[in-house]
């Protein structure tokens, strides 16, 4: 048996090295929310970052890929495009009505031809401008004022929303590549085990069923690569839609990570959330605009005026000049006017309500991905720190067992195995703590993951 041990050990030897977790402690929590005039320049820049191809050699940058995102996605794009609409209404509805202008005559069927010996015979010009009651323009410019706020934070949501998603995918993406990497290093392991078991048992000292064991387990690692590499493909290919790029742009591989420090507590993330949410904020403006569409409503009860002005142009007798003041009277207030109040107020309520409900699922969501990172961030530091070296150094002992005889080898193998699936799980909960901390960006305003 001591001939086939060299091999044994050897396998000991090359087996991956964990690195542990030095600190996984607190981002700085600050944030710059960009001005509303940038939406659009943001939207349409290239900022130099147009082409993330493949090429022998480049590694995949996080930053990169989120910059890249921010001036390619059309989604982005499109919040940009609504909100510059949003802000173009408001000028639009504090002007007053176009003025309206009329012209005619009274004589014969030839345009503008009047009756020479009829007094009653006439050019005329007409120049007309309604008036709204005073404050109604005031009240819809800050309805639409409110409006293209809200059309901003739905922008800002946008854009946070897909930093997020590439984030978590790039996450995705490179757990994937890690794992293959190890998964397939673990399979040339057990391949050479296999064959170690099989001459064991070709000289009588071993079993078949250690063969059979050891066969099985490479079979699972063409699993595990099987999976990993259709995962690594649809993170690939989300990647690629975010960036709004062909789903078969190939990829470069992606750079390693250090794990973010992150020690905030779920109370100042409430507290950041509840301060910088973009929805929050959004269902803020609609509220401020309801209460100003409510204010409008009451004032439809005051009549808007109209003014204007005539001038006849008579053969034979002089030119008449004529001014007319009009108004309208609200005398259908209970179906109109008195509904319209109604109406303002519901969706007033609406609106409140809309704030609260997203008071408590951003509450539920927070605190869903704090519980998420934080048990990430302990399982990889378990994993590094306790788990691995431990099973390390059971798998020393089951091949110095195996070695003097007092371990059989399908004991062995278990071990070696536990010990390959521990390091993937590492990397995997490495993953998960980052990509909590990215969706966490979006709802506290504050970027956690570097």
């Amino acid at each position: 048996m001591n001939r086939f041990l060299p091999p044994v050990l050897g396998l000991l030897a090359a087996l991956p090295v964990m690195l542990p977790v030095n600190a996984i402690a607190q981002a700085n929590i600050g944030t710059s929310q960009p001005t509303a005039q940038s939406a659009a320049d943001m939207a349409n820049s290239n900022n130099g970052t147009d082409t993330l191809d493949a090429q022998e050699g480049q590694q995949l940058s996080l930053d990169d890929m989120v910059k890249l995102a921010v001036t390619q996605n059309p989604s982005i794009k499109a919040a940009a495009e609504r909100y510059s609409a949003q802000k173009a209404r408001v000028p639009q509805v504090r002007s007053l009505p176009d003025p309206t202008f009329s012209g005619g005559w009274m004589g014969n069927i030839t345009p503008f031809s009047v009756q020479l010996n009829d007094p009653s015979s006439y050019r005329g010009l007409t120049v007309a401008q309604d008036l709204p009651s005073f404050g109604k323009l005031k009240l819809r410019g800050r309805i639409a004022d409110r409006g293209a706020e809200a059309a901003w934070w739905d922008y800002e949501q946008m854009r946070r929303q897909v930093a997020s998603d590439v984030k978590v995918a790039y996450y995705e993406y490179s757990y994937d590549a890690k794992a293959i990497e190890i998964t397939q290093k673990d399979k040339d392991l057990l391949q050479k085990l296999a064959s170690i078991s099989e001459e064991l048992y070709k000289v009588g000292k071993g079993m078949q069923a250690d063969v059979f064991r050891a066969q099985v387990e490479v079979s699972r690692i063409d699993q595990k690569l099987i999976i990993l590499r259709q995962q690594q493909e649809t993170a690939g290919a989300r990647l690629n839609t975010l960036l709004y790029r062909d789903p078969e742009t190939p990829l470069p591989r992606p750079v390693p990570y250090t794990p973010a420090e992150f020690h905030s507590t779920l109370k100042d993330l409430y507290a950041l959330a509840r301060q910088n949410d973009p929805e929050l904020e959004r269902n803020r403006r609609m509220i401020e605009g309801g209460r100003e569409a409510v204010s409008l409503a009451r004032k439809e009860y005051d009549p808007d005026f109209s003014v204007a002005y005539t001038y006849w142009q008579r053969p034979l007798m002089p030119d008449m000049h004529g001014v007319m003041v009009g108004l309208n009277i609200p005398i259908f207030f209970r179906t109109k006017q008195r509904e319209g109040v109604i109406e303002a107020a519901h969706n007033l309520n609406g609106a409140q309500r809309d704030l609260d409900d997203r008071m408590t699922t951003l509450n539920f969501a927070v605190k869903q991905q704090y519980l998420a990172a934080t048990a990430s961030r302990d399982l990889s530091v378990l994993y590094s720190k306790a788990i691995v070296p431990q099973s390390s150094l059971a798998l020393e002992s089951s091949l110095s067992a195996y070695e003097v005889g007092k371990l059989d080898f399908l004991s062995m193998l278990t071990t070696f195995v536990d010990v390959l699936d521990y390091e993937v799980g590492y990397y995997e909960e490495l993953s998960k703590y980052e990509s909590a901390l990215a969706r966490l960006e979006p709802l506290v305003g504050t970027e956690l993951t570097k």
